[in-house]
């Protein structure tokens, strides 16, 4: 009986998975807009009393996107108080929407990856899974990418299409 060899492990070709790198905990939206008076206007003293009786517990451990869906003029110390309350109690908070928000996330794992381990390396960026990987995503790790990588491969390794190489 001839032996079968797994010639894509002998290839040499690292594989990414960006499902690995995707941004832990869920993200949430505090939109200040649900403390407008008449949808337009912040006034100081009820914003203040409002927030102080909010129960901050649902945003524990969260991802939080903090933004006004109404198009109305926000002090920028009202984003600041409402910063004072998620600091200490969500994973991380920061103006934006909840979609940016997930890419940023995701641009910040990415960012932790050590290019040194792919220098002059044939490495394929898997195509698919389980979660949604963006765009976003694999733009960023073709720049982080290619400047080290030999090739950036899109797909599986038995079937990949070719992105970049080395010339």
């Amino acid at each position: 009986m001839e032996e079968i060899v797994n010639k894509v492990a002998q290839s040499g070709i690292m594989t990414i998975d960006l499902e690995d790198y995707f941004p832990e905990g869920e993200v949430v939206t505090f939109d200040i807009k649900d403390f407008l008076f008449m949808g337009m206007i912040l006034k100081e003293k009820d914003f203040r009393t409002a927030l102080q009786g909010l129960d901050w517990e649902v945003y524990r451990d969260k991802n939080v996107a903090l933004t006004c869906s109404a198009d109305a003029i926000v002090p920028a110390w009202a984003y600041m108080l409402v910063m004072t309350y998620l600091e200490p109690i969500a994973k991380y908070a920061a103006f934006s929407d909840a979609e940016h928000l997930q890419r940023s996330l995701y641009i910040k794992q990415l960012s932790a990856i050590d290019v040194n381990e792919y220098v002059d390396k044939r490495v394929v960026i898997k195509g698919c899974g389980d979660k949604i990987v963006t765009e976003a995503a694999y733009v960023e790790i073709t720049r982080l990418l290619r400047p080290v990588a030999k090739s950036i491969m899109y797909g599986e390794p038995c079937s990949t299409v070719p992105v970049y190489k080395k010339k």
